[in-house]
């Protein structure tokens, strides 16, 4: 007996998982994971806006230090891109569950982390703490590379560009907090 037989609701997060989720066709799916994605970036957006124009342009950057208006075009493909790929696995559910289920779950992890990243570089304005994470974060991008790869060779595939953009901002990083420290 589980908590929610207790209540007589009978609900089982695998049944709803595997009846409920795999039914979707491949386009509702990326149409959810592009939601889902797109509105992370956003949120990060919204964090990292008010610092664009105040404490950043006050920092010492490096030379190869890309202006400011090419990260959202670069945030914008790649969540699409993360969102296709996540989808594309999503679609494999009724092959490997489990396998499936754990790579998800990757790509969630790692989802919150690049979330998280915007918030300690800009919100809280600490390069040493922001650099710290989005090592944690490559780490968990390459992970959730190597499930998706396994399950589908072009979800695994569209996350190649993230983890080359991410490998760059974790130097821009670094950069920016020694040449600030």
């Amino acid at each position: 007996m589980n908590f929610y037989d207790l209540y007589g609701l009978n609900f089982s997060f695998d049944y709803f998982w595997t009846t409920k989720f795999d039914k979707m066709n491949k386009i509702v799916k990326i149409a959810i994971a592009l939601v889902i994605c797109l509105t992370v970036g956003y949120s990060a957006s919204t964090v990292t806006r008010p610092s664009i124009e105040t404490w950043y342009v006050m920092l010492e950057k490096p030379v190869f230090n890309p202006p400011n208006w090419i990260f959202m075009p670069v945030w914008t493909v790649l969540y699409i891109f993360m969102a296709i790929a996540a989808a594309l696995v999503w679609d494999k559910i009724k092959e490997n569950t489990e396998e499936i289920k754990k790579a998800l779950l990757f790509f969630i992890i790692q989802l919150i982390l690049n979330s998280i990243w915007s918030y300690l570089f800009f919100g809280l304005k600490n390069p040493m703490l922001a650099l710290i994470e989005i090592i944690l974060l490559w780490l968990m991008i390459y992970e959730t590379y190597l499930k998706f790869v396994k399950i589908n060779k072009i979800s695994g595939y569209l996350l190649i560009p993230y983890l080359a953009w991410v490998a760059f901002a974790m130097v821009l990083n670094a950069s920016i907090w020694w040449l600030n420290k």
